[in-house]
This record gives C-alpha cells, sequence and structure tokens, in this order.
C-alpha cells in the first residue's frame, strides 16, 4: 500500500504535535520536581471511599524529559507509584504496586498508552491489552491525568465502562512535608 506524500506529512505533522504536547506535559509535571502534596478524594462519597479516613498524598519523585515516577500514599500505604514514560510507542501511564520489602505486587504495572487527543495540560490513557489480562474487570479502564491551566491542582481520574469510578484532586499550591 502507497501513502500519498500529502497524507504522510499530515499523519506526520499529527505525531509532532502528540509528542509536543506530551513533552509539554512532562514538563509542566517536573515543575513539582521533589515536592509533595495532599490531596482529597472527590469521588465516590466519603462512605463508599474505599481511602476514606486516610490522607492522599503524592510526591514527584524521579522527574526527567522522559519519565515522571509519582509516588501516591494512601495514609501510611506507601505501596503505589504511578509511571509516566515517554517512549518510542507513545506516552504511557502504568501503575507500579509494590510490598513494603520492594518486590513488585503480582498486580502491578497496568495502565494504558495515552489516547490521541490529548494536551499539555491533559492525557487520558485507556487499559492496554497487560491489564485486560492482569486484571479482566479492568479491561475497559480510562485513567485521566488532568493539570489545571494555572498549575494549582493536578486531578486523577479513573473511570470503568465509562463511569467514574474514582477521582482524587491534589493541591499544588501548597508543599507539604
Amino acid at each position: 500500500m502507497r501513502i500519498a506524500p500529502v497524507t504522510l506529512f499530515i499523519l506526520l505533522g499529527h505525531v509532532a504535535i502528540a509528542q509536543r504536547a506530551e513533552k509539554e506535559f512532562l514538563k509542566n509535571l517536573n515543575a513539582f520536581c521533589g515536592q509533595s502534596f495532599a490531596g482529597k478524594a472527590i469521588f465516590p462519597e466519603e462512605e463508599k471511599n474505599p481511602f476514606k479516613g486516610q490522607a492522599l498524598k503524592i510526591i514527584f519523585s524521579t522527574c526527567t524529559d522522559k519519565e515522571v515516577r509519582i509516588p501516591f500514599l494512601v495514609g501510611e500505604d506507601k505501596s503505589r507509584t504511578w509511571v509516566l514514560t515517554l517512549d518510542e510507542t507513545g506516552f504511557l501511564l502504568k501503575h507500579d504496586h509494590r510490598h513494603e520489602d520492594g518486590t513488585p505486587d503480582k498486580v502491578t504495572m497496568y495502565g494504558g498508552y495515552a489516547k490521541t487527543g490529548g494536551d499539555s495540560f491533559a492525557h487520558a490513557f485507556p487499559a492496554d491489552k497487560h491489564t485486560a489480562e492482569l486484571i479482566p474487570a479492568a479491561a475497559t479502564n480510562e485513567w485521566g491525568l488532568i493539570l489545571s491551566k494555572d498549575k494549582k491542582t493536578l486531578s486523577y481520574i479513573l473511570k470503568r465502562d465509562g463511569q467514574l469510578r474514582f477521582h482524587a484532586d491534589f493541591d499544588l499550591s501548597k508543599p507539604c512535608s
């Protein structure tokens, strides 16, 4: 199959724009490197929230132009880290779960590559094949990371079957220890 030069130019242009948006998104997050921020679960309501009564906190721990690692603490539980990676395939979000001794949990490294249409402030990551095999119920998951335009709030959103399942906001205007 032969692709017309104009079509190829348009396709490459879309790829370049997507990569620029992904790089800008990582650059925006890198501005918070070394800092931690408190968060609040917005959904589900308090009585139905699995993290009820526990402090939520994120830490921008590793920041490069290709990767950002953000440990997500729930109370004293330090087992979760969001890993955002820009590689030759695209922009990837994975959830790295570890035991206290640092060994990987059997349910770890789930997530997926960003959908097209993200920008410097927001990206959506549908579940990949690995996730569907690891957690069949999560095959329709889509995670969203949204940085407010004023860069004061980072939202983490999880949808399943198109329905909101979890939403937390982190206040980036007030670093905490």
